[in-house]
């Protein structure tokens, strides 16, 4: 039988806020109501036992982890956005975390890239991933890719996820169906119980 650990991605206010400085998903998080879904799987994976890992992206007031050459982070160190110890970088209020769960840093798109993420995985026993949270095109397709890789079975749950455009999170989600299984928040409640 599988062990499983829920994954919660980039749910920080400088990407999901409407006022934060990189935002371009915040829109369909809202109208989706991305937020709500992921608190529904949070309940569902709390309800289940399973480990909870919040996971945020940041970098220091200085940028000195951030590679300038890369057409993504140099855009992030321009806007000022994303740096630990701001109101960027705390989850938007309205996830559900709890001092129990474990918080990851990170500071490349993947949240296995140079983070103890697979220590922590292997030392809980896990061996199949939930993922929810933000950039279905980024952060939860390079993470998801990368687990497949590590051989962990990945579960995708396409409501609690969200990107900038509606057409940019389908592709990103049919992507993902060659490496994980999709699945809603309501239908993982309902297969967990």
């Amino acid at each position: 039988m599988a062990k499983t650990a829920l994954l919660v991605i980039d749910l920080v206010n400088d990407i999901v806020h409407p006022q934060g400085k990189i935002a371009a998903s915040a829109a369909f998080i809202r109208e989706h109501e991305v937020l709500e879904q992921v608190n529904q799987v949070i309940k569902v994976a709390r309800e289940a036992r399973f480990p909870i890992v919040h996971i945020k992206i940041g970098f220091s007031a200085s940028y000195i982890e951030c590679p300038i050459q890369s057409p993504l982070f140099s855009k992030v160190k321009l806007a000022g956005a994303l740096q630990l110890g701001t109101w960027g970088t705390e989850f938007h209020e309205k996830v559900d975390v709890q001092p129990d769960d474990f918080i990851l840093i990170k500071k490349r798109v993947s949240a296995f890239y140079a983070t103890p993420l697979e220590a922590v995985l292997h030392a809980q026993k896990i061996d199949s991933l939930i993922l929810t949270g933000v950039s279905t095109d980024m952060a939860i397709q390079n993470t998801a890719r990368e687990a497949h890789d590590r051989d962990y079975q990945v579960t995708i749950v396409e409501d609690a996820c969200g990107a900038a455009q509606q057409k940019v999170h389908e592709n990103a989600i049919n992507q993902l169906a060659r490496i994980s299984t999709t699945t809603t928040a309501a239908l993982l409640d309902k297969n967990l119980k």
